[in-house]
């Protein structure tokens, strides 16, 4: 029983000694001078006496007494550690006004990157060196883009990315900030009256259009149909024509043998006889009072 009551004792020193009296004693370490860990991505930079006296770029864990000597020490008592963030960042500037070179009210949208290349200028050159290089790529769009023709700025966005990014990379870069890639978002029309203008022609073109091809449709059609009619009117009369010929060509082959022709007639005259919807009577042969007497008998 003595010996796992030991065990939970060893136990219980050794969770002691690892959650809270080997932070602790780290931290006690880092407060004295000893050594600093740089994170991935991060700058550290050492001022003593507003004097730099140490950058810290490469992340991973450093003696500070190797890197800064004796002053590694009073740095944190009497100096000051600051930590920088060298990361990519991004940001997007809406509707920067701009004119075109007919005048009208354009706003320009404006995409760039931007990454601390200088630690001690970034600290010391400007107060505010985001707030600055917003300000800076702000008056470089509308510098650099203002009185461009309307057609120009619509469609050539390369052209308008790489002239602001030439004219701001100088001066940035004197206050630590390094911009990177800029790219011209959105271009648009600020004034809301030549916004409905321009809906308004382009809806009456469209009605234009879509007119000029309903009628060219309506012509074509009528195109076809006048032709079909033409054509057909045409042959109808050559058939009109030829008929007659065709017709005395065929009683001429039929008159020339009396037998075919008499039976012909005959048929033809049964034919209207029975097409006539007449009554007929039939009289016995050499009956001539019976059929005079039929004949003077009144229809009924």
């Amino acid at each position: 029983m003595s010996d796992f009551m030991q065990f939970l004792f060893a136990a219980a020193i050794t969770f002691m000694a690892m959650w809270l009296v080997m932070p602790i004693f780290l931290f006690l370490l880092r407060r004295i001078g000893l050594y600093t860990i740089v994170q991935e991505g991060t700058c550290q930079v050492f001022i003593l006496f507003g004097r730099v006296i140490g950058i810290l770029r490469e992340p991973g864990l450093h003696i500070l007494p190797f890197k800064l000597g004796l002053n590694a020490f009073l740095v944190n008592w009497l100096g000051n550690r600051r930590v920088l963030d060298m990361r990519l960042d991004q940001q997007y500037l809406r509707s920067n006004p701009v004119n075109s070179e007919e005048g009208a009210p354009m706003g320009v949208g404006i995409w760039y990157e931007m990454y601390i290349s200088d630690p001690v200028a970034y600290l010391f050159k400007n107060v505010d060196p985001r707030g600055s290089l917003a300000a800076n790529v702000s008056n470089a769009v509308v510098r650099s883009l203002s009185n461009m023709p309307l057609e120009n700025m619509l469609i050539n966005r390369h052209y308008m990315s790489h002239a602001v990014r030439e004219e701001v990379s100088p001066r940035s870069h004197e206050w630590g900030y390094k911009l990177g890639s800029v790219y011209i978002r959105k271009v648009h029309f600020r004034d809301a009256g030549m916004i409905h203008q321009i809906e308004a022609k382009v809806v009456n073109r469209l009605r234009q259009v879509t007119s000029a091809i309903k009628q060219d449709g309506a012509n074509q059609v009528n195109i076809i149909t006048s032709t079909a009619e033409r054509l057909a009117a045409v042959e109808f009369a050559k058939a009109a024509a030829i008929r007659p010929r065709i017709l005395g060509e065929a009683m001429k082959a039929i008159a020339e043998d009396p037998e075919i022709s008499n039976v012909m007639f005959e048929i033809l005259e049964t034919q209207r006889i029975l097409e006539s919807k007449s009554k007929l009577t039939l009289v016995p042969p050499r009956s001539e009072l019976l059929t005079q007497l039929i004949a003077a008998r009144k229809p009924e």
